[in-house]
């Protein structure tokens, strides 16, 4: 009995120092991939802008071509880049008030359904003196969006493609 009670304590302390080795093992994975985690490329609240930026211009000679499937497409990248803001840069006081920017996107795409290039102007107009007025309530004043004035993207025709 005594030889089995040896045997049983022997295979218990062999079991809870496997049991040690294999949570330190999981532990040292955990931290490695925190550690990879942490310098994973993060776009910068700058690139996310450029990005809008350039959506924002799109947008606009897609309405002024009357290329209605391309202005909805710009309409929801800037969206999708707004709601990257959202996720990847919590912390900057900017993603806090970019919200703003929602009803305007809204009136856009509602004067995208009606494709009336009337109130598309009205509605780019509003969309464009909202992002001033968000550059305004961050201290970014010195940022000042406009409506462009020259089409830069010589490699994209805006027009609407008839060929299917």
């Amino acid at each position: 009995m005594k030889q089995f009670f040896i045997l049983i304590l022997t295979f218990a302390l062999f079991a809870c120092n496997r049991q040690a080795d294999q949570t330190q093992q999981l532990q040292n994975r955990i931290d490695s991939l925190e550690q990879k985690l942490a310098n994973t490329y993060k776009p910068g609240f700058g690139a996310f802008m450029s990005n809008i930026q350039t959506h924002h211009a799109k947008l606009w000679f897609a309405g002024q071509n009357e290329n209605w499937k391309l202005a909805d497409f710009e309409v929801h990248e800037i969206r999708e880049t707004i709601e990257a803001i959202q996720k990847f840069q919590t912390e900057r006081k900017e993603s806090q008030k970019i919200e703003m920017i929602y009803p305007a996107l809204d009136s856009i795409e509602k004067t995208i359904k009606f494709q009336n290039l009337s109130l598309f102007r009205h509605s780019y107009t509003e969309l464009t003196n909202t992002c001033n007025s968000c550059h305004r309530a961050t201290d970014f004043e010195f940022n000042v969006v406009k409506i462009p004035d020259n089409q830069s993207f010589s490699n994209q025709d805006f027009k609407e493609s008839r060929t299917k």
